[in-house]
């Protein structure tokens, strides 16, 4: 397979990974050129190309790290979410709880950030959420643990969260 032609078929995919790790949608068309320019390099020394996907996910989480290590802390966390509205059958009202949960998703710490979008928006089980973070699968599954615990805390701020999810706001 050729570089290009793995580009061209993988980078609607490889590109809603890279806005999953970052808040600003024409970061993450940087971070995917970035990560695409390294995978590039290393291109002919990747000898089972089956594990491409599973390379090029990898450098994508590895260089937002490092994007986030080099950053100054320019973005400071609130007490307060913002209100979101009941769900509904509404389109507006269904992105802003989106929002909402991007919002409190980028809150987490990298690593953790980096486990969730790997595990529930790239649908990627824990042995391989384990294999693209080079960690072990017990690690993923406690950081995992601990990131949608504050994510139901931070939820649990909002009037009417257990009524919409049925969780209880004692557990935080």
């Amino acid at each position: 397979m050729a570089f290009s032609d793995y580009v061209q078929a993988r980078s609607p995919v490889l590109l809603r990974t890279a806005r999953s790790l970052t808040p600003n949608p024409a970061d993450a068309e940087d971070l995917l050129q970035t990560a695409l320019t390294k995978t590039f390099q290393a291109w002919d020394r990747i000898d089972d190309k089956r594990a491409i996907e599973g390379y090029v996910r990898r450098v994508l989480v590895n260089t937002r790290t490092s994007q986030w290590r080099r950053r100054r802390i320019d973005e400071y966390a609130t007490d307060e979410l913002p209100e979101v509205p009941h769900p509904g059958p509404d389109e507006a009202e269904q992105q802003a709880l989106r929002d909402a949960m991007w919002r409190a998703v980028r809150r987490l710490p990298p690593r953790q950030q980096a486990m969730v979008v790997l595990r529930y928006y790239e649908d990627l089980t824990e042995a391989q959420t384990a294999e693209v973070m080079g960690t072990t699968v017990g690690t993923v599954k406690s950081a995992v643990s601990r990131a949608l615990a504050k994510l139901r805390c931070d939820a649990g701020l909002r009037p009417g969260f257990e009524r919409d999810t049925g969780l209880d706001r004692a557990a935080c």
